[in-house]
């Protein structure tokens, strides 16, 4: 198989889906590895030694049409749309929820459409999940950044100092993303509140952080009451594939503290606040009703390097499989590739795309088999 892998042009994108080891395991396995020039040289990764590694260096257009799998980071921008081939595999982040313009250009296009967050073996997402943990480490590195007088925020410390009461920090989700924004927030002394719907993990919350985290069930009024007293509050909804449910509401705002900021990390599945709306590196946050908003889409990509490596660690073996064994054969042997399709022979099958949309739906166990 021809493998492609282009570099990356959404704004402030700097990580690349093959690193030069990567490239190393697929040549091995007897494919052709084919890079764009400078896809990787942001984060330290020359033309050189991809070449060592065995690949080819190409321009964009010939990596698009030579291609039998195209493996990227973030899902194809709207002037790659024209230079996607039939027929071709796309391995990826797709969040196709929340973009019915891509699900249509794939739909029409014929593609194979694997999607890195949907991918899920035994309850894991293995893909999604080193980049959950980076995004929720960085929500809270990035909300005491921006909580500073001149960004616009209140000007609290979240670690506080002795004699002054600490920052709060209010999480909405235990999840991969909630855990790990939890974590560093207690790390730098924050008070730090979890809201969840599912009690045996606000147990088991209770239990690693050994009580010093309040947890709270996910209701109306207990998320209301958290968010009046919060100085950052973070978004770390998913619903694998869907789009995420809006638990905070415009007129909500007014229970928040002025110079208080919501943090998004939800925002490429559509985000969870009624008021989000995708932001970039190079423009993070704007106000509205006096309340911070900080929905960058790609999040990990601010330290693109480490989130590089974190991510081929978990996407590399399901690749060799498409690649070694076909997409129908590898899902056949894979349920996690099995899961992670959204569309394939131009029907959609992930359920969560179909009714975001509210186009047909084709279980894929009833086309691989």
């Amino acid at each position: 198989m021809i493998i492609g892998c282009p570099k990356e042009i959404k704004v402030h994108e700097y990580r690349v889906g093959l690193t030069p080891n990567s490239v190393s395991e697929y040549v091995a396995a007897g494919h052709k590895v084919l890079i764009e020039n400078n896809a990787g040289a942001a984060i330290g990764f020359s033309n050189q030694d991809y070449e060592r590694a065995g690949a080819s260096i190409v321009d964009k257009k010939k990596l698009f049409e030579s291609s039998d799998m195209i493996i990227k980071i973030k899902e194809p921008q709207e002037s790659e749309y024209k230079i996607l081939k039939e027929n071709t595999i796309l391995y990826t982040y797709l969040h196709l929820a929340a973009d019915k313009n891509l699900t249509s250009i794939l739909l029409e296009k014929n593609i194979t459409a694997v999607a890195y967050e949907t991918i899920k073996v035994k309850g894991i997402l293995p893909c999604l999940a080193p980049m959950s943990s980076i995004a929720g480490r960085l929500a809270v590195l990035e909300a005491s950044k921006y909580i500073q007088k001149g960004f616009g925020g209140n000007g609290t410390l979240l670690s506080g100092v002795p004699g002054v009461p600490n920052g709060k920090v209010v999480i909405i989700g235990g999840g991969v993303v909630g855990l790990n924004a939890a974590q560093i927030a207690i790390g730098i002394g924050a008070s730090v509140t979890i809201l969840d719907i599912d009690t045996a993990k606000l147990a088991y919350i209770d239990q690693i952080f050994n009580m010093r985290i309040h947890t709270l069930y996910s209701q109306r009024k207990n998320l209301l009451e958290a968010i009046s007293q919060a100085d950052v509050i973070i978004g770390a909804i998913l619903i694998p594939g869907a789009k995420a449910p809006k638990l905070i509401k415009k007129e909500d705002l007014a229970y928040i503290k002025k110079g208080s900021i919501l943090v998004d990390v939800a925002i490429d599945q559509g985000g969870c606040f009624e008021t989000s709306k995708p932001t970039t590196h190079s423009d993070p946050i704007y106000e509205i009703d006096g309340i911070l908003h900080y929905c960058v889409a790609n999040m990990p990509g601010a330290v693109a390097k480490t989130s590089t490596l974190a991510l081929n660690d978990s996407t590399l073996n399901f690749g060799l499989a498409i690649a070694n064994l076909g997409i129908r054969e590898a899902a056949l042997q894979n349920e996690g590739i099995m899961e992670g399709i959204n569309i394939i022979d131009g029907r959609c099958t992930y359920k969560g795309v179909s009714d975001a949309f509210n186009i047909s739906y084709t279980p894929i166990k009833s086309i691989i088999t």
